[in-house]
């Protein structure tokens, strides 16, 4: 079991994934899989750069904690993810045998562990995952707020450049 301690030290390292994600004009959406531990596998949203809508941080992070692991199954890892998987990412929890998933804010349009589905849970599926939710959940949803904000404003002065042309 981790300490809150922990807990917090991995879900900071999630959110220094989101960072890296937001730099390179990503949604900022972090993760990382930790075992005995010890951080196994990281990633951070890549959709944008390489056109694949499996490019989500905790794919990213699952594969490449697969191949540190040398094997499909993450028994005993945790996930730490800014925040709520969707319906893929949570598919990918479940059929890789995590056993906790520790996200920071919730996403009501398309998260599928506590918003619109309970698929972690879901006692018809094989594997049933461990949740906590809302573990630096004010920082994370902050982030991406202002991302999408900055987004938009882009959106509207590249409107007004090519009304005036």
């Amino acid at each position: 079991m981790l300490t809150v301690d922990q807990q917090v030290y991995f879900m900071r390292e999630a959110i220094r994934e989101a960072y890296n994600a937001q730099v390179m004009g990503e949604v900022p959406i972090g993760a990382v899989v930790v075992h005995e531990g010890k951080i196994v596998g990281r990633g951070h949203n890549m959709r944008e750069k390489f056109q694949d809508v499996t490019f989500h941080a905790e794919i990213l992070a699952i594969t490449e904690a697969c191949h540190a692991m040398h094997s499909w199954r993450l028994e005993n890892c945790q996930l730490f993810v800014t925040l709520e998987p969707c319906m893929m990412c949570s598919g990918a929890i479940v059929n890789s045998r995590i056993d906790t998933v520790y996200y920071a804010a919730d996403d009501p349009k398309a998260g599928t562990v506590h918003s619109l589905y309970h698929l972690l849970n879901d006692d018809r599926l094989n594997h049933q995952v461990k949740v906590e939710s809302g573990l630096l959940a004010d920082q994370c949803s902050q982030m991406l707020k202002t991302f999408f904000k900055s987004i938009r404003k882009k959106r509207r002065i590249q409107k007004r450049l090519s009304a005036h042309d």
